[in-house]
Order: C-alpha cells, then structure tokens, then sequence
C-alpha cells in the first residue's frame, strides 16, 4: 500500500499503476489543475510541486526538508513516507489556523506585487519553487547567486526573469516567514512518523524494498523490472518515449544506499545518493566541483537525480562519469552472489552498455582521498601540488546537457606535471579517459608546444560526431581550448578564464 500526506490527509493507494507520474496523478485522478503539464522531461518547470520528508536536524531532532521536484518525471511510487505539496493548498489561513481565507500565500503574493506574470502558465512552477527556495533559505545566505540557482530549472517565455527574479528577491529577504506548513509542522511529523517504512508491493507491479537483501531478492525475482533511483531518466521512457513500465523497483527505501561518509583514505558515496545530497558533502573535499554540479541539470532535477542513475543510465553526456574516472573512482557492484568492485573508467563497454549484470545494482563509489590530499599521495607531500577542474560546455548555461565535460587532475611539481588523470564526456560513446592525452602531458610543463603536442594526442583518443548537440569539428575545437584554459588557469589565475553576471 503507498501511502502519502497531501492537503492534511493520509493518501492510500494500493493499485496506482508501477510508472503513473505524479503530473497525472493529480490532473487525471485527483482533478487538480494547478500543476502545468509543460516539456514533460523536467525541462521547463511549470509541473513543479514541492516534496517534504522527515529528517533530523543538526541536533538531532525530527524536522521537514522541503525540495522542489518535476511531478512530470516523477512516479507516485516515490511519494510514499512523504508529504506532497502543490500549488492548490498554498492558500494562506488565519493564524491561528482556521477556515477563514485570508488572502495569497506569500510566494503568490510577490508574483502578484511585482507583475511578475503575463500568461500565467508558467507561474505555478515558479511559485512553487519559491516556495521551497522560501523554506531552505531559513539555513543559507540569500544571494542572487542562490535566487538563480533555486529557479535555474524555470522556464518562462513571456514575463521576462527581471520581475521575477525581483519577486523572489523581495520573498526570500523578508526574514523568516511564518505560513501554514510551519504552523502545522507538528502535526505534519505526526502523520509522516504514522506512515510505517516498511517494503511496498503494489498489485500492479511497483515495489519497495527497505533493505539490501530484500533488494537483491527482488532483482533475482524480477530481472526485468526497471531500478528506479531518482526517476530524472528512467521516467522519459515513459513521457517522451511513450513506453509502459510493467514493474519498477523503487530504490528511495533502502537506506543502505544513501550516505556520504569519510574513511581513513576514501569517500564513500552510496549510488542512491541525490545530487543534492553529494553536492553538499563534496563542495568540504573539492570545492572546484562546485560550479559544475550547480549546472547539473536544475534544482528540481538534482533533488530527485541520484549519483548511481547518472552511471546506471550510461549516457555519455552524463556529468559526473567524466569526474569519477579523472578522480581515478572505483563502483561496487552487488547482487545475491556477491559483489565486485571495479574502476568506473572499465565500468563503460560501449554505446549504454556496462559491466552491470541483470541481477546486480550499483552499490557505492569510492573516491580516493588523495585525488584532494596531497598527504595520502604514496610520495608524501615532496612538494606536490594537486589541480582538479571541471568544464561544462553547453548551449545554456543553466539546465542543459553537455556538448563537452572534461575532467582533470594533475599532479604538479613547479610548473611540471608528474601525473595526469582524466575524464571526457560527449566525445565518444561512452565517457572515458583520454590515455594519450594523459601520456603526453605528464613529465612536461604545459608550454605552448606541449599543448600542440596535447591537441594531437586529443586526436588520437577521440574521434567525436555530429548530433542534435554540436558538430564533430566543434567538439574537437572546444576540447582543445578547454588544454589551454586548464593552463592559463594554472600558470596565469589572474587571467578571467569565465564570464561573470553582475546584478540585472
């Protein structure tokens, strides 16, 4: 039985088909419109609704987290345990709380103030994700930096972002506002602790385990059902690609899957980590990762998104593939049988093909702490200096997919590279190291004939084509100016290497 918390009630559902979305969910079932159905591939927005989950905080006490998300790719399945928050209930009571409306919730209200909607189609999307921007910025500072980034997964095609981006300035730079949700938050607790965590087996082919074992059981059980993590992929299959998923096994229940945590020489990081998750614990480790992840998609996405989907789906523009192999990662694969551990620059075979067998899921990752400590390196210290960056290069800043990622990490002496490490995606079939690239740079001062010298070996380690993305031509060119950007970025930081957005 799937049970959720929507406008102050236990949902219980125990038919609802394995891939239904919540988009449809409440349109077609529950005959509430005010989630647009837009781009139906996370792109846009409009369906954003706002999930809230029982955590703890610092202190150890039971609090609501509240993350934006795109009902269009997410199944209701993934609901379960949660609370469910759409545009429909933000209407504002008394305080304190009773039957009589008092007028638009704040999130609406700035909208409204600063003419922020033309059309309107859009508008829900937005509200929503100011309102989830309104209850996570009670803990982080207020930028324009953050304001960006929190509605960097909104489309608007009419408005324009000025007034907009002024509304949210205005919301989110009032102090701690008070609304319904944070007078109800109590019994809100109530009700999520009365839903029981236990495994869900639906009669139309959903299932959620909540442990490893009942995991891999199911796996041996059901080879073919679809492993779903976060859903950002997998449910395009069923909006774009009109497919019908028979059975779905839900990860999100399995808490084995979901940590950061640190060992004497490693990070550990489980495959049903969110992006959102992994971002927050590896900005302390490496905070040149940072501007990469918060391109990652948008917000909506990267709350749902997990590290192990990015792998499982084997595209080769994912983001974080290309990191792993130049971080010189490793993944645990598991089943019933076992599990093994393999580098994740080998995990790749070909075009969507990996090592991952039908009865095995993505366990965990581990990246070496000496891709960041030049301590935990084998020579020591010994004067080493560790460089790690990451480059994006799309048609939009925000909420795109990659024409070219490229990951590097040098080990230097001087202005010498000992070692080099790295990781491509968008320039084959499958994210992978450039090997000759990596043979020629090391031993060598990256001068201007050692980066002629880099821009040939790039030839010989890829051979890149034309799609929707980009031409061959201008992936080979972009990949050859991102050599020269890694050594002006070294040997010249003073050089802006980046465009930056100052104010409006």
């Amino acid at each position: 039985m799937l049970q959720f918390l929507h406008q102050n009630q236990i949902i219980n559902e125990a038919r609802l088909p394995a891939d239904l979305t919540v988009l449809d969910y409440l349109r077609e079932s529950q005959s509430l419109c005010g989630t647009k159905e837009g781009c139906a591939s996370g792109d846009c927005g409009a369906c954003t609704v706002v999930i809230g989950e029982l955590v703890q905080d610092a202190e150890g006490n039971e609090t609501i987290r509240y993350r934006s998300a795109n009902s269009c790719i997410t199944f209701v399945g993934a609901l379960h345990g949660k609370q469910l928050i759409t545009v429909d209930e933000l209407t504002q009571k008394t305080n304190p709380p009773s039957d009589t409306v008092t007028g638009l919730h704040p999130s609406q209200r700035v909208i409204v103030e600063h003419h922020a909607s033309q059309c309107g189609f859009c508008t829900p999307g937005f509200v929503m994700s100011l309102f989830a921007a309104m209850k996570t910025a009670k803990d982080v500072p207020v930028s324009r930096e953050y304001i960006n980034e929190q509605l960097g997964g909104n489309l608007c095609r009419c408005t324009g972002y000025r007034p907009i981006i002024d509304a949210a300035e205005k919301l989110l730079n009032c102090g701690d506002i008070v609304d319904q949700f944070d007078h109800n938050a109590g019994d809100t607790i109530q009700a999520l602790r009365g839903i029981a965590d236990n495994s869900v087996e639906t009669g139309s082919g959903f299932f959620r385990p909540v442990s490893l074992d009942q995991l891999y059981l199911l796996k041996q059980q059901h080879p073919d059902a679809a492993v779903l993590g976060g859903g950002t992929d997998l449910a395009l299959r069923v909006t774009q690609q009109l497919d019908s998923l028979e059975s779905v096994i839900m990860l999100d229940g399995v808490a084995a899957l979901s940590f950061v945590t640190q060992t004497s020489d490693e990070i550990r990081i489980g495959a049903g980590t969110s992006l959102t998750g992994f971002r927050d614990a590896l900005v302390h480790y490496c905070p040149e990762l940072d501007p990469l992840l918060a391109r990652f998609a948008g917000t909506q996405v990267r709350n749902q998104a997990t590290v192990g989907g990015n792998f499982a789906n084997a595209s080769p523009v994912g983001d974080l593939p290309p990191v792993f192999i130049a971080l010189n990662a490793s993944l645990v694969l598991a089943s019933a049988r076992g599990e093994r551990t393999v580098k994740v620059h080998e995990f790749f075979v070909s075009y969507k093909e990996t090592l991952l067998q039908p009865d095995e899921i993505i366990r965990e990752f581990m990246i070496p702490l000496a891709a960041f400590d030049v301590s935990l390196l084998p020579s020591g210290d010994n004067g080493i200096r560790i460089v790690n960056r990451f480059y994006k290069v799309s048609k939009r800043i925000d909420d795109d997919i990659s024409a070219v990622c490229a990951a590097f990490h040098l080990q230097l002496s001087g202005n010498t590279v000992v070692a080099a490490s790295t990781g491509f995606g968008g320039m084959a079939a499958i994210p992978k190291r450039a090997q000759a690239l990596e043979a020629t740079l090391a031993g060598r001062v990256l001068d201007e004939q050692c980066l002629l010298d880099a821009v040939v070996a790039l030839t010989r380690d890829f051979q890149p084509i034309d799609d929707v993305r980009a031409t061959a031509e201008y992936r080979s060119k972009v990949s050859a100016n991102l050599l020269h950007r890694l050594a002006a970025e070294i040997y010249t930081p003073d050089v802006a290497t980046t465009v930056e957005s100052h104010g409006h």
